[in-house]
C-alpha cells in the first residue's frame, strides 16, 4: 500500500481523472449556453415578425389576437427544442407588446445536475405617425345599393375597420382625427331652416324647388315660359280665346323654405344677363363664405352672395350629414354603420367639403393650421361610378354608364389639383366602376390610387391605407 501511494504515475492518473470532470462540465455548460442563446436570438426574430404582423391586423378581440399571435410566432420560430412555450400579448393605445418564454433542457450540462433554464425575449410594435387629420369622402349614390347591396355593406364594414386602425394607432388623444363626408349629387350640412347659418342662400331654392301650375316644369324659367288656356281642351291662344277661354302664363310657386332639410349644392354665380351659372370658390380655393349678412339682407352684395351655399332639395332620403373632424370614435363608427345611398354622383362637391372639413379657415374649426409640425392631412375618396350631376346640370343628369359629364369632371380635376396644392394628400379608391384616369390623376401619386374589382376587396384596401397612414415601425 505504501508503495502505491508513493508511485507518482498513479497520482497523475487520479489527479487527471479528478480534474477532467469540471473541465467537461464547463465545456458542456458553454455549449448549452451557446445553444440557448441561439434560441433566444431566434425567439427575438420571431417575436419581431409577430409584433409587426399583429400591429397590421389590430384591432382583434383577445382570443383571436392570442390565437393569431401564437400561429405567427411558431411559424416564424421554426424547428426548436424549447418546451413550455408561452406568449404574452399586451395591446395598448398605439402599441402592442409581446413577451415570449420557453424552457431549454441542457444537452451536456444536465449530466452534472443541471435540469432546465428559461430563455425569453420581448418585442414591441409602435405606431409612429405623428398627427393626422383625415376626411373620408364617401360616395352615397344609389349604385352603392342597387342592384348590389354588397357595395354599401362592404363600405360600412371597411370604414369601421379603418376607424379602428386609426383609433388604435393614436398614442395620445388627438393624434388622429377623422371626419366623414357622405355625398351624392349634393351635401347635407345637418342644419334645418330654423338653425340655418348665414352662409346658406335661398335664391336657387326659390327658382328650382317648387311647382308649376301648368305641370311638369322643374324650374321657374321653364314654367313661366309656358302659356296655357283656362279651358284645357284648347292648346293655342287663338282657339282658346275664340272659345271664351283665358290664355294665361304659367305660374311658378316656390316650395316653403321651412321645408329645407340641410342639403346644399355647389357654390355659383348667376349672370343676370343670360342666367348662366358659373362655379368659382369650390374649385379655386377653400374661400370661407361671407357671413357678414344673411341671405336676402338689404346690404348683402353680389360678391358676398356668391361665396354662400345654395339651399337645395334633398333627394327622397337625404344623405347623412357631414361629420366634422372628431376623436369620438364610437360616434364615427355609428355614422359609418348607418351610411345609406341616396341619389346621383357629384364627386367634386364631396371633395370640396372634404377640404372644408380639413381646413382651419372655412366652415369648420376642428382642423389645425396648415404647416403644423408633424401633422399630415388626408382625404380618402371612395366612389363606385361616374359623375352624373351638379348644379350646372339641373334639371338634367349625365349618363351613368361612362365619362360623359365633362362639366363636372373638369371641375373635379380642378378641385383635386387645388386640394393637393394646399398640402393635403389624397387617396382615391375606385370600386368596380368610375373614371379610372380621372381618379388616378386625382390621387397624390399613382400608388395612392386603388382600383378595386369587387366589394369583397374593399376591406383589404382600407386596411392597407390605414396601415400606411399609421406608418408602423418596429421598436425594441
Amino acid at each position: 500500500m505504501r508503495r502505491f501511494w508513493s508511485d507518482r504515475k498513479g497520482n497523475v492518473a487520479v489527479l487527471f481523472a479528478l480534474a477532467v470532470v469540471p473541465v467537461i462540465g464547463g465545456l458542456g455548460a458553454a455549449i448549452d449556453y451557446s445553444m440557448a442563446n441561439s434560441y433566444r436570438t431566434d425567439m427575438q426574430k420571431a417575436l419581431d415578425s409577430t409584433a409587426l404582423a399583429l400591429s397590421k391586423l389590430l384591432p382583434l378581440d383577445e382570443a383571436k389576437m392570442n390565437e393569431v399571435g401564437m400561429q405567427y410566432f411558431l411559424a416564424s420560430l421554426g424547428n426548436h427544442d424549447l418546451t413550455n412555450l408561452d406568449l404574452d400579448i399586451v395591446p395598448t393605445q398605439g402599441k402592442v407588446t409581446l413577451h415570449a418564454t420557453g424552457d431549454y433542457t441542457p444537452k451536456l450540462a444536465n449530466l452534472f445536475g443541471a435540469t432546465t433554464f428559461e430563455v425569453g425575449a420581448k418585442a414591441e410594435a409602435v405606431w409612429s405617425m405623428g398627427k393626422v387629420e383625415i376626411a373620408l369622402v364617401l360616395d352615397m349614390s344609389l349604385s352603392m345599393q342597387t342592384p348590389d347591396p354588397a357595395r354599401i355593406n362592404a363600405l360600412r364594414a371597411s370604414t369601421v375597420s379603418l376607424l379602428n386602425v386609426l383609433e388604435t394607432a393614436a398614442r395620445e388623444p388627438g393624434d388622429a382625427k377623422a371626419g366623414i363626408v357622405p355625398f351624392d349629387g349634393m351635401i347635407n350640412t345637418g342644419y334645418t331652416y330654423n338653425t340655418r347659418p348665414n352662409w346658406v342662400r335661398f335664391d336657387w331654392w326659390e327658382d328650382n324647388v317648387g311647382s308649376c301650375d301648368n305641370g311638369g316644369h322643374k324650374n321657374r324659367a321653364a314654367c313661366v315660359a309656358q302659356f296655357y288656356c283656362s279651358k284645357s281642351q284648347y292648346t293655342s291662344k287663338t282657339s282658346c280665346q275664340n272659345n271664351n277661354g283665358t290664355w294665361k302664363q304659367a305660374i311658378w310657386t316656390a316650395e316653403n323654405k321651412s321645408n329645407w332639410n340641410g342639403c346644399v349644392y355647389d357654390r355659383y354665380q348667376k349672370d343676370p344677363n343670360n342666367n348662366t351659372i358659373t362655379l368659382d370658390y369650390d374649385v379655386k380655393d377653400d374661400t370661407a363664405p361671407d357671413t357678414t349678412h344673411p341671405w336676402g339682407h338689404a346690404s348683402e352684395t353680389t360678391a358676398q352672395r356668391k361665396t354662400k351655399y345654395p339651399a337645395a332639395k334633398c333627394y327622397a332620403t337625404p344623405p347623412q350629414a357631414v361629420t366634422a373632424l372628431s376623436t369620438d370614435w364610437a360616434a364615427l363608427r355609428t355614422k359609418a354603420t348607418n351610411l345609406t345611398p341616396t341619389g346621383y354622383t357629384n364627386i367634386a362637391i364631396g371633395l370640396a367639403w372634404g377640404w372644408h372639413v380639413l381646413s382651419p379657415t372655412s366652415l369648420y374649426t376642428e382642423g389645425k393650421a396648415y404647416g403644423t409640425e408633424d401633422l399630415t392631412k388626408y382625404i380618402i375618396l371612395m366612389t363606385d361610378g361616374y359623375n352624373t350631376k351638379n348644379i350646372q346640370m339641373e334639371p338634367d343628369a349625365c349618363n351613368t354608364n361612362g365619362p360623359t359629364c365633362p362639366t363636372v369632371d373638369n371641375r373635379m380635376a380642378q378641385v383635386c389639383t387645388n386640394i393637393k396644392n394646399a398640402g393635403i394628400k389624397i387617396y382615391t379608391v375606385r370600386l368596380i366602376a368610375g373614371n379610372a384616369d380621372l381618379l388616378r390623376d386625382c390621387a397624390t401619386n399613382a400608388k395612392m390610387y386603388y382600383d378595386v374589382q369587387s366589394a369583397g376587396q374593399l376591406a383589404g384596401v382600407f386596411n392597407s391605407i390605414g396601415a400606411e397612414i399609421a406608418s408602423l415601425h418596429l421598436a425594441k
